[in-house]
């Protein structure tokens, strides 16, 4: 996996203008440099300003990908979809700006009720689970009728706004598109823990591959935590290219109350070992979640 870029010193750019927008504090880190509160001046609004410190660690592959980012998010107009208003640079940064989310990743949600001190609110309820996880296959489903498969869904990539519970997919860095140059068969890119089998293997992905991850966020969300071994990226890598069918060590229904068999079956469909075991779109696994949902509102 391509390693992290050059760290971002926040103190040299606080107050920093980039085009139309100055940065104001900073929101969070990942491999591909940093996110920002910025100020829009023309708009007078807030903004979310990613930036990617140009450099050596970021030479290359960086450069084009985030420019990649920036030119797939933006013919993907959907309300489950972050949207990039900008993209630019300067002497020592590339940036992009985009829609700022009022509410938290999705990771970032099951972590926080995990802390709940009354046992039996440390979980998300299932319904709201489905929820979330069927209106963020909304926006896969419409990205991937696009010829756009993210390639790293996992819960820190599904931003959920407060006001709605609106959950809207973010970080299209490593996404595969008809026309990005910088992808190779080969190349494993992604987290470890939510890469399908094929992706880990550095195979050919495909929307499938998406559908893998949403699975296991699915599950993650429904349990709090994934029932895996403690072990090295390098060594579940290997586990999932050789012994694929060996991730979870406990069935979903095995792992939350609220995992019942027909919850089950939808996790482990969409995270079969083999894609031609999986569901067909991300249309099929929503119809799915949607028929679990129905039922429940049935039998309430």
């Amino acid at each position: 996996m391509p390693n992290d870029v050059a760290p971002i010193d926040q103190k040299t750019v606080i107050g920093r203008e980039f085009g139309n927008f100055v940065i104001v504090r900073e929101l969070g880190r990942g491999s591909m440099g940093a996110v920002f509160v910025g100020f829009q001046k023309s708009l007078k609004r807030q903004v979310a300003i990613k930036l990617l410190p140009k450099g050596a660690q970021a030479a290359d592959w960086g450069p084009r990908q985030f420019q990649d980012e920036a030119e797939t998010v933006a013919v993907l107009a959907h309300p489950n979809i972050v949207p990039i208003f900008e993209m630019g640079e300067d002497d020592d940064y590339y940036y992009q700006a985009m829609q700022l989310i009022d509410g938290a990743d999705l990771g970032r949600m099951i972590r926080n009720r995990l802390r709940h001190p009354v046992p039996s609110q440390r979980l998300l309820p299932p319904i709201v689970a489905v929820d979330l996880i069927s209106q963020a296959l909304e926006g896969l489903a419409y990205a991937h009728k696009h010829s756009v498969v993210h390639q790293d869904i996992k819960p820190a990539n599904i931003m959920v706004d407060r006001s709605d519970l609106r959950p809207m997919i973010v970080d299209f860095g490593i996404a595969r598109t008809a026309r990005n140059e910088y992808w190779a068969e080969g190349m494993v890119v992604g987290s470890a823990l939510y890469l399908s089998p094929e992706q880990a293997a550095g195979r050919e992905t495909d929307a499938r591959t998406d559908l893998y991850a949403m699975g296991v966020v699915l599950f993650e969300a429904l349990a709090g935590r994934l029932p895996v071994r403690e072990e090295k990226d390098t060594q579940l890598l290997m586990r999932k290219m050789e012994q694929p069918d060996s991730l979870f060590l406990k069935a979903p229904s095995e792992s939350a109350p609220g995992i019942d068999d027909r919850l089950e079956r939808i996790i482990l469909k969409a995270t079969a070992p083999f894609r031609e075991d999986r569901y067909a779109s991300a249309d099929a696994m929503r119809a799915a979640l949607r028929d679990w949902r129905s039922s429940v509102d049935a039998a309430a």
